[in-house]
């Protein structure tokens, strides 16, 4: 009954395949070989029918030792030593080396050994609350310094954190008709911080003693939304579109203008040469400006004006080991991240990221804030939700290491592209 069912089940199969070719099982080669097929490309027709008309003829006469050995050699030597007239397997021929002996090897060689993905927790470590904090993307409320301690804004008060020792201490609490603080930065010493504030002014602090050092007055009209340092000198970009260069050592600190924007500065990054400055804008407009073309007595050009962007630019990172290679972030309605050569002015790529830049599967409202540990590993992020996030997207930190050469100085400034 069973063998009735399957040979129904196997009609079937053929009938729901009408047009399908159909081959039947072989369980080895030496099955389903009814005749005797030779392999025709492997037979010399020519030499076969010498051999069977004309071929013998030359057997019935005498020969010498001599004739004989010359002939064999003749034979071999005009590939007429047949031994087979009809081959029906012949065997293949020897393969042609078209490499070089001593690169030929390298073919064969093991494939190295794929380098393992990197895993990234979906959670964050540690979850800080951050009441009052102001909900405004075009302001810089959180800065991570190099001594490991990270300055957050919370309406009028800057609270610093101890990443090393998690202990929390308040630096400063602002007057009402001064603040909230709009932005902070660390000084690249990792003690000293700049304040802007919503009055337009710049408080300077020591972290170490909670003293007051000075304060920048006469830089903007307006809020001062976005700060970058550069060694002595502190860079404030406000809302009137003004970035101004102030000397911190000096009495009278303008010392460079720079007018392009005609809104809101709200990102400002210096190049890892200190030589030139980035900063985006409210107004979609990325600017590079160059220290070597700077002048005090009147307002500075722009190196290059970028327009590429459809949204406000807040994000702007420099390539760490090149030093013309820039990126940029859009806000929500550009949603991407392009790659410029500062030398050129050339936009290399842009990346469809699909969301807003600084957007994190976490938080349960919008990222405003981000800064990166000291050590490159960590991540701090704060949203409106009035939290402050810490995630291990880098990994832990690896052992020190000898310094690696330092690379040229502009390796691709030619380039207009990067695939």
């Amino acid at each position: 009954m069973d063998a009735g069912m399957n040979t129904s089940t196997h009609l079937k199969a053929q009938a729901r395949c009408p047009l399908q070719e159909h081959f039947l099982p072989r369980k080895n080669s030496k099955e389903n070989l009814d005749r005797f097929i030779p392999n025709r490309s492997a037979m010399d027709f020519d030499y076969a029918h010498y051999a069977l008309t004309e071929g013998n003829k030359g057997k019935d006469q005498v020969s010498s030792p001599s004739r004989e050995a010359y002939r064999k050699q003749l034979a071999e030597t005009m590939n007429l030593n047949h031994t087979r007239i009809l081959a029906f397997r012949n065997k293949p021929l020897a393969p042609v080396e078209l490499l070089p002996t001593d690169h030929s090897a390298s073919l064969h060689q093991q494939p190295k050994s794929v380098k393992p993905r990197r895993y990234i927790p979906q959670t964050s470590e540690r979850t800080l609350d951050a009441p009052d904090i102001v909900d405004d993307f075009y302001l810089n409320l959180l800065d991570w310094g190099s001594a490991n301690v990270l300055a957050i804004a919370l309406g009028h008060t800057v609270y610093l954190w101890d990443a090393s020792t998690g202990s929390t201490s308040e630096l400063v609490t602002i007057d009402e008709e001064k603040g909230p603080v709009t932005s902070i930065n660390w000084a690249p010493d990792g003690r000293h911080v700049a304040v802007g504030l919503n009055n337009s002014e710049v408080q300077l602090w020591d972290s170490g003693s909670n003293r007051q050092l000075r304060t920048l007055k006469g830089c903007h009209q307006s809020r001062v939304g976005s700060l970058a340092w550069n060694n002595h000198i502190l860079t404030t970009g406000g809302m009137d579109g003004q970035i101004v260069n102030n000397d911190v050592r000096i009495r009278s600190h303008i010392v460079e203008t720079y007018r392009g924007h005609t809104q809101e500065v709200c990102g400002l990054k210096w190049s890892g040469s200190g030589q030139q400055l980035a900063s985006g804008g409210n107004d979609n407009v990325v600017h590079i400006w160059d220290r070597s073309v700077a002048s005090s007595n009147s307002t500075t050009q722009w190196l290059h004006r970028l327009e590429e962007h459809t949204s406000a630019v807040k994000a702007l990172a420099w390539c760490p080991f090149q030093a013309n290679l820039l990126a940029t972030g859009g806000g929500g309605g550009d949603r991407t991240i392009k790659f410029w050569n500062t030398h050129t002015g050339a936009c290399l790529n842009s990346v469809d990221t699909g969301s807003q830049m600084a957007e994190l599967t976490g938080h349960t409202s919008r990222v405003l804030y981000m800064a990166q540990s000291p050590d490159g590993c960590t991540v701090a992020s704060a949203a409106g939700d009035e939290t402050l996030r810490f995630w291990n997207v880098f990994g832990v930190p690896e052992t020190a290491k000898k310094a690696a050469p330092k690379a040229a100085h502009e390796p691709f400034s030619h380039v207009n592209r990067i695939r």
